[in-house]
């Protein structure tokens, strides 16, 4: 299916860019030693034959990880959804973002990377580091079936069926996209992350209906925002 074109457009995007000073440690994260020991058992438990990651966002476009092959994917069972209040990261305490994260039910076409074998167990410490800040989320890192062109593969992916006080499902997509528009970090705009995945899921060719729609309706609310006429 060819994907429509975006109404988020990079001129829109930064107008939702501000400097933010990166608000510094959190003294709640996880120590590093644990996530080290966590990691190590992630490779021990790792299933029979290459060890695949599942990525269906920021991993798409922003991947810091070696990989030997790159193939399409299907979670079933799984769906996009921004669901993961950020209060810092690509938001504030003040003005807070989304980040996504698979939720269940439906099914989510990503992209399947192999990671090399020599230097696994650093490559799957660096990712565990990247995505996981707090012990709570440990349990957010899964093993899932993914279908593929040459059948079914086991892969590890992040943020899958998240809980606690900072998740919200089902919100409005109107709110959702009224969070996106306005939500920037030290690392960025809430509004360049919705940008850059969407962007690479299309050169990919992934077309997800409603992430389509929610960078329409950001683009409607920035241009709101700052009293630009609709296109």
């Amino acid at each position: 299916m060819t994907a429509p074109l975006m109404e988020l457009t990079p001129e829109l995007v930064a107008l939702c860019e501000r400097k933010i000073e990166e608000p510094g440690p959190d003294p709640r994260w996880i120590e590093n030693d644990e996530l080290r020991v966590f990691s190590q058992n992630l490779v021990a438990q790792r299933p029979k034959g290459p060890f695949w990651i599942f990525a269906y966002g920021s991993l798409i476009w922003s991947p810091t990880f070696p990989s030997v092959r790159r193939k399409h994917g299907i979670a079933k069972g799984w769906h996009r959804s921004f669901c993961l209040e950020l209060d810092r990261w690509r938001g504030t305490p003040e003005q807070r973002g989304l980040m996504m994260a698979l939720d269940h039910g439906g099914s989510c076409a990503g992209l399947l990377y192999e990671l090399p074998e020599e230097g696994l167990d650093e490559t799957v410490y660096g990712l565990v580091w990247r995505e996981i800040s707090f012990r709570h989320d440990l349990g957010t890192v899964r093993w899932l079936t993914v279908e593929s062109e040459d059948g079914p593969v086991t892969a590890l992916t992040f943020w899958a069926g998240p809980k606690g006080q900072r998740i919200f499902r089902k919100l409005p997509p109107e709110k959702v996209a009224a969070a996106i528009a306005r939500a920037c970090g030290h690392l960025g705009s809430n509004a360049a992350y919705l940008h850059n995945t969407v962007l690479h899921l299309a050169e990919a060719g992934i077309y997800d209906r409603n992430l389509w729609r929610l960078q329409k309706l950001v683009a409607q609310e920035i241009r709101a925002l700052h009293g630009l006429k609709e296109v």
